[in-house]
C-alpha cells in the first residue's frame, strides 16, 4: 500500500550533553520516510532509541526496525501489539503516519499548530563543572524561564546544593520554579538525607532519585518524600496496560515523565497518562534527545493534552546538524511557526 524508506544518520551536540550515566557527544538516529505512491504524499518519523537506556536498544536494531517498516507500510497500518517492545521504533511509525495523513507538520488543529499560543517549556541544565553549570544557569534565567530544572549527580552533591541555593537566593519558588533530575544517583540508603537537604530549597520535583527497577525502595521514598517524586526511567521496559497499572499501584509516585521514545510511543504514553490521572498521579511530557523531526511530533502530540505546567520540550537547539523545522523558542515557550512553506524544513523529503 504505501513505500518506506529508512535513512540513518549521526547528529553531533553543539556541547557535550552530561548526565549521571555518562556524557553525549552524538546521536543516532533513523529517519522514515513513508510514501504513497498513488499520489506522492509522504510522512516523516524519527527512531531515537537511546544507547544503554532504551529497552529497545538492541544490537540488530536496524534489522527489526526494517522489518516491522514493511510490515506496516504494506499492511497500511500498524500492529501496536508487535510493536510494544520496540517504543522508539513505534513513535518513528506512528508520526509518519501521522504526517502523511495529516498533509502537514500541524498533525491536529490546536493553537500551538496554529501558531497561536506556545507551549511553556523548562530551561534545561546539563551537567557539567561547577562554573559551566553556575553560567547556564544565570543564562537561562536571564531569558525569561519560569522553570528551571537541573541535572545533578555527577559534580558532587554539596556543590549541586551550592548551585540551587544560587537561584534561590535570586528568585522564590514563586519566581522560579525549580526542578532537578537526579538519573538514579542516589543509592536508596542516602536518599531520605538528600531528599531532606534539597527540600529546602523549595523544589517543585525530583525525577528518579534511585536507580529503577527498585520498587519497593521507590515506594518508600514516594511514601516519606518532602519533595515530590518523578518516575521516569522506571517507565522504561513497562509496555503493557497491566504491567503499568502494577507499578503505579505499587510505587504510587507524585508525578510520571512521558517520553514517547522510550515510554511506548504516543500510543503507549496515553495509556501511562490515563492510568496515572486514574489513580491521582500528575505527568508532564519530554523529549529524548530526538532532533527536530521527532520534536515537532511530541509537540504536536502534547499541544492536543492542553498542558498547564512547563513541559520539557527544549531540546531542539542540541544540534549542530539538526533538520530546521519551524520550531522556535521564545522565552520560555516552544513555539511553531505554521505560515512557512514545509518544504523548506523537510529536506528529507529530497533524499
Amino acid at each position: 500500500m504505501y513505500t518506506i524508506k529508512i535513512i540513518p544518520r549521526t547528529l553531533h551536540f553543539k556541547q557535550p550533553a552530561g548526565t549521571s550515566r555518562g556524557v553525549y557527544r552524538t546521536r543516532k538516529v533513523w529517519y522514515l520516510v513513508l510514501r504513497d505512491p498513488a499520489d506522492g504524499r509522504c510522512g516523516i518519523g524519527e527512531c531515537a532509541p537511546l544507547p544503554a537506556l532504551s529497552c529497545d536498544d538492541i544490537p540488530d536494531y536496524e534489522d527489526v526496525l526494517a522489518c516491522h517498516c514493511q510490515r506496516s507500510a504494506e499492511q497500511g497500518c500498524i500492529d501496536y501489539d508487535a510493536l510494544r517492545p520496540y517504543p522508539s521504533m513505534l513513535f518513528g511509525l506512528e508520526t509518519a503516519f501521522l504526517h502523511l495523513q495529516a498533509g502537514s507538520l500541524r498533525f491536529w488543529d490546536t493553537p500551538f499548530s496554529r501558531g497561536e499560543e506556545g507551549i511553556p517549556i523548562n530551561g534545561l541544565i546539563w551537567m557539567g563543572n561547577f562554573d559551566e553549570m553556575y553560567r547556564r544557569i544565570e543564562e537561562k534565567m536571564k531569558a525569561g524561564f519560569r522553570c528551571i530544572k537541573v541535572k545533578i549527580g555527577a559534580i558532587g552533591f554539596e556543590q549541586e546544593l551550592e548551585l540551587l541555593a544560587h537561584i534561590r537566593q535570586h528568585f522564590s519558588p514563586q519566581e522560579i520554579e525549580l526542578r532537578v533530575d537526579a538519573n538514579g544517583a542516589f543509592t536508596p540508603l542516602d536518599a531520605p538525607r538528600k531528599l531532606e537537604q534539597l527540600s529546602r530549597f523549595g523544589l517543585h520535583s525530583i525525577e528518579q532519585p534511585i536507580r529503577a527497577g527498585q520498587w519497593e525502595e521507590m515506594r518508600k521514598l514516594c511514601q516519606d518524600t518532602p519533595i515530590p517524586i518523578a518516575l521516569d526511567e522506571e517507565l522504561i521496559g513497562v509496555n503493557r496496560p497491566e504491567e503499568k497499572a502494577r507499578l503505579l499501584d505499587t510505587v504510587r509516585p507524585q508525578y510520571i515523565i512521558l517520553k514517547p521514545s522510550l515510554h511506548g510511543g504516543l500510543k503507549g504514553a496515553e495509556e501511562w497518562i490515563r492510568l496515572a490521572g486514574e489513580r491521582g498521579i500528575g505527568s508532564w511530557v519530554t523529549s529524548a534527545l530526538e532532533s527536530n523531526v521527532g520534536l515537532n511530533s511530541i509537540a504536536q502530540w502534547c499541544a492536543t493534552l492542553n498542558p498547564q505546567m512547563p513541559q520539557g520540550l527544549g531540546t531542539g537547539q542540541l544540534f549542530i546538524d539538526n533538520i530546521p523545522y519551524p520550531l522556535d523558542i521564545q522565552g520560555d515557550c516552544l513555539w511553531f511557526l505554521p505560515g512557512q512553506p514545509e518544504t523548506e524544513f523537510g529536506e528529507l523529503l529530497c533524499l
